[in-house]
């Protein structure tokens, strides 16, 4: 911690109860705490200011790279002039056969449910009826 060893810790300890006192040292550890923090956060926030800088300043002579090599390569690729090409339509086939829909065949059997008898189904409790305790 800053090269500070315990024993001179402890000497600075003893000095400022002697300075400040046992009554008031509580409270100028309370006022050293808060200038501690505002000098960190602002400190914080002046690194991360730099290193915001820095990052777009990395940006940049990416993006300057990126246009020469673009460049480079646009330079080395033969241009091809499309003015004296004509355009043709695609061939389009019958709309009329891309709008049907093909049928559909019912699944197998096998994989349809099976049908209960209408009795089993009225005689089943509903799932609102409450099982009934009996009473003594």
């Amino acid at each position: 911690m800053f090269g500070i060893d315990w024993q001179e810790l402890l000497v600075i300890v003893f000095v400022a109860v002697l300075v400040i006192g046992p009554k008031d040292l509580p409270k100028a550890m309370r006022t050293a705490g808060r200038w501690i923090g505002k000098i960190r956060r602002t400190s914080n926030h002046f690194r991360a200011g730099i290193e915001a800088m820095i990052r777009e300043a990395e940006l940049e002579e990416m993006e300057k790279k990126w246009a020469e090599q673009n460049a480079q390569i646009m330079a080395q690729v033969p241009q091809i002039d499309l003015s004296d090409h004509e355009m043709k339509p695609l061939p389009q086939e019958d709309a009329a056969a891309d709008s049907q829909t093909p049928e559909v065949s019912p699944p197998p059997a096998s994989l349809l449910p099976e049908e209960q008898p209408a009795d089993s189904v009225e005689d089943a409790p509903s799932p609102d009826d409450e099982p009934q305790l009996p009473l003594r």
